[in-house]
């Protein structure tokens, strides 16, 4: 899930899409969190751009939502992808989402551009 996913999931679940909520509703998906979107979103809370519940990560675990480790082949993944932008945060979601057979719930456009699964947020 990319970083205001997960916002949107604790916050604002109405926010997302009706296949998206589906999807992570149904018992049978396994359904994911990477440490580098809790990074991410405590950059920006620390920069006063946000402001970060602070049962973020409890409230997805209590979802059932499990958190990803980011693995040096995730990270290695990165270093392949195409330069359609820089942001380090999406690259290794995407990276993620490719070593591990994934599909990234994102409304972001630019992630769209990569070769990745994607179902939109």
């Amino acid at each position: 899930m990319d970083s205001h996913v997960l916002l949107w999931w604790v916050d604002e679940p109405a926010r997302l899409t009706s296949p998206l909520r589906n999807v992570m509703h149904d018992p049978a998906n396994e359904v994911f969190f990477s440490p580098a979107s809790i990074w991410e979103l405590g950059l920006k809370m620390s920069k006063g751009k946000l402001r970060l519940p602070l049962n973020l990560v409890p409230a997805l675990e209590s979802d059932g939502i499990v958190e990803l480790p980011i693995s040096a082949a995730h990270v290695t993944r990165t270093l392949t992808l195409p330069t359609v932008h820089f942001d380090p945060f999406d690259r290794l979601l995407i990276g993620q989402a490719l070593v591990e057979g994934l599909v990234l719930a994102t409304r972001d456009e630019t992630i769209h551009r990569y070769d990745v699964p994607v179902i939109e947020a």
